[in-house]
């Protein structure tokens, strides 16, 4: 675990309970990059993230508390500059909001455990779910599968 996460009281990949902190609290434990996408409803410029062409199998997580958010194995190309998902990890790790601001009609995607701004979700992606959920690659964390399922088993021995 990086020092980022070690400074952030409530990252856990295991831990499901909401978190609620204040503005204040995120701001001192978050890098100011991630605290500008989460907390502020920011947007990153598209075809900068990592994750964008990103081919590895294992597990997205939110990059402020850690809930799993997407599996690789629904990531696809979508061409729109963002990483893009066709489906959640489960029903409870995204929650939509409507988004009319600038001008626009949308559905704003927040994670489910702490509400940080993930990106927005579109009806025009791929089978089976017809759903493109366009993502901030700053709000995400990914751990490959092995090295997930090691961290599991460690975690079931404390």
């Amino acid at each position: 675990m990086d020092s980022i996460k070690k400074n952030n009281p409530v990252y856990s990949n295991s831990d499901t309970s909401k978190v609620n902190m204040s503005e204040d609290e995120w701001k001192r434990v978050l890098p100011a990059d991630v605290y500008q996408i989460a907390r502020q409803k920011g947007t990153e410029r598209p075809w900068t993230s990592k994750f964008e062409s990103f081919k590895e199998v294992g597990t997205y997580y939110c990059a402020a508390c850690g809930n799993a958010l997407f599996k690789s194995d629904t990531k696809f190309e979508s061409g729109c500059g963002w990483p893009s998902f066709y489906d959640p990890i489960s029903k409870g790790s995204i929650i939509y909001t409507p988004d009319n601001t600038h001008g626009m009609e949308r559905t704003e995607v927040q994670c489910g455990r702490c509400k940080a701004h993930l990106g927005h979700v579109f009806d025009d992606g791929p089978p089976p779910t017809g759903l493109r959920y366009c993502i901030n690659g700053v709000i995400l964390d990914f751990q490959k599968a092995n090295e997930a399922a090691k961290n599991y088993k460690e975690k079931e021995k404390q």
